[in-house]
């Protein structure tokens, strides 16, 4: 079959950093490409010399049977290549229209907007992803889960005959997920080629005909998904065999840390729950249930309305994280690159910017010096691949950046580590590592709230799981009776509790 898209040979090289070398990636008509790897394997890279934002060193890239060179996203696009970036990119003040057809406005024959058409069309592709909220809504309304669908009915409106999509099923619930299948299959049929770059392997075997794997920049093989199972897609992608995905550690429970009695506040309603040292919290429930909600009130990120917290027999009150950091409390945010990073920092400012009340002498000055061996401690023990610390964290990848993200919190030495999906857009080695770090942490005496959507990681890393359902807690599972039906049970509202403080 010949490719609607093609690449071979690719080389990219940076600073002191090989990106790409002899990579290739083939697309063909009416099939799901998977393009897979490790956090640092040259995913994104790729697609940026694919979409003309990195100029290629060497290397030979075709589009419908001709030598292509594209100057930038706008020509990519032109020509018929559509991205869905793992990263939003819309415009909060503007409407859901207004986003998915900016730059290509409908005008009428006196050369002004068509705002009729526009919000028409646009309800259109909303009613095509099974959307139905209307496209006057603002952005900045919408949650994370809603913003990546207007993202995917950006692209579809350009009707391009090649649609990448960068873990596009990030924040989007299950149902949310099957409309996106619905449309991959619909846009197959029309014989788009569609690349599908996915760290959630079970999307894979379940969306993709074939897939490519990268490790270390390198083209390690294209194959069907038919000949694959998760074991040897994950040997191809790392290079060696993962013989456990989730290594909870079984500790002796410890005494109570932190007490949660009656807590509300925007989102969530009349919570208490007890925190245990040495203990790893998960949480569980459906996007939109309050879990973030309920991790920002404990941070200080939102208002507390009612309720009491204790931590170590004391109470805290927190208007700000800033209160919350005082008080031993770090919250790691789901979202890192708005709430998490500076992107235009370094890796070393990013990780002591919250900490540098540590390394303050007199008369506000940094000793610069304990600041740069610390950071580097954090950089050995997170495995950290970055040139040096002086580099732009926007330049590391997605996992890297997480471990940094991860690490500020730590260096801060609080008592509650706080981890708003820790793994979200991390691939499975760089998840294992994030893993044996969290019972790093559990072994030295930290006590950690793990919320996440991933019922296989809050089950398989967890000692303790509760279940959040509109704002509420539904369910609380010791983890020997936690199971996926019991905590999917909860999560759509039917009342647990198993265990009796």
């Amino acid at each position: 079959m010949q490719p609607l898209l093609e690449l071979k040979g690719i080389h990219k090289s940076f600073p002191g950093v090989k990106a790409l070398s002899d990579a290739a990636l083939s697309v063909y008509p009416g099939r799901v490409m998977a393009l897979v790897g490790e956090n640092g394997a040259g995913k994104s890279t790729m697609m940026k010399v694919l979409t003309g934002i990195y100029a290629k060193d060497a290397g030979i890239q075709r589009f419908l049977g001709k030598d292509v060179a594209f100057s930038g996203p706008k020509a990519s696009e032109e020509a018929g290549i559509g991205i869905i970036h793992q990263e939003l990119n819309l415009i909060p003040q503007l409407t859901i229209a207004e986003n998915i057809f900016l730059g290509c406005e409908f005008v009428n024959a006196f050369g002004k907007i068509d705002w009729k058409k526009t919000y028409q069309e646009a309800d259109k592709l909303l009613a095509r992803l099974n959307i139905s909220y209307s496209s006057h809504r603002l952005v900045g309304e919408l949650s994370i889960g809603d913003q990546q669908m207007v993202e995917i009915a950006k692209v579809l409106s350009f009707e391009s005959k090649v649609i990448i999509m960068d873990e596009p099923t990030d924040a989007l619930t299950d149902t949310e997920t099957e409309s996106l299948f619905s449309v991959i299959r619909e846009l197959k049929a029309q014989g788009c080629g569609i690349v599908y770059i996915s760290h959630r392997l079970k999307e894979i075997f379940e969306i993709c005909d074939d897939v490519t794997v990268l490790r270390d920049g390198q083209f390690i093989a294209e194959k069907p998904v038919s000949e694959l199972n998760e074991d040897s897609l994950i040997e191809m992608m790392v290079g060696r065999r993962l013989e456990e995905q989730y290594p909870r550690l079984n500790l002796p429970r410890g005494t109570p840390l932190m007490q949660v009695k009656n807590v509300s506040g925007p989102g969530v309603s009349n919570v208490s729950f007890t925190l245990y040292r040495s203990e790893i919290l998960g949480v569980s429930g459906l996007m939109g249930a309050g879990r973030t909600e309920l991790m920002k009130i404990l941070y200080g990120a939102l208002p507390r309305t009612s309720g009491v917290v204790m931590l170590d027999g004391h109470q805290v009150i927190t208007h700000s994280p800033q209160d919350g950091l005082a008080s031993g409390i770090v919250y790691i945010s789901e979202d890192r690159k708005r709430d998490g990073l500076v992107l235009g920092m370094s890796v070393k400012e990013n990780m002591s910017l919250t900490a540098l009340r540590y390394f303050s002498r007199a008369f506000g000055s940094l000793n610069h010096a304990e600041e740069k061996l610390s950071v580097s401690d954090f950089i050995r023990l997170f495995n950290i691949k970055t040139p040096s610390m002086d580099q732009a964290i926007g330049l590391l990848s997605g996992g890297n950046q997480q471990k940094v993200a991860i690490a500020r919190g730590l260096m801060t030495r609080p008592k509650v580590l706080i981890l708003d999906e820790p793994t979200r857009g991390v691939d499975v080695g760089a998840k294992k590592e994030i893993y044996q770090l969290i019972n790093q942490f559990k072994k030295e005496g930290l006590s950690i709230i793990l919320v996440s959507s991933e019922m296989p990681e809050v089950l398989g890393m967890s000692d303790r799981v509760l279940v959040m359902h509109e704002g509420h807690l539904s369910g609380e599972f010791p983890i020997e009776d936690a199971t996926q039906e019991a905590l999917m049970a909860a999560a759509v509202g039917k009342q647990y509790r198993l265990e009796q403080e």
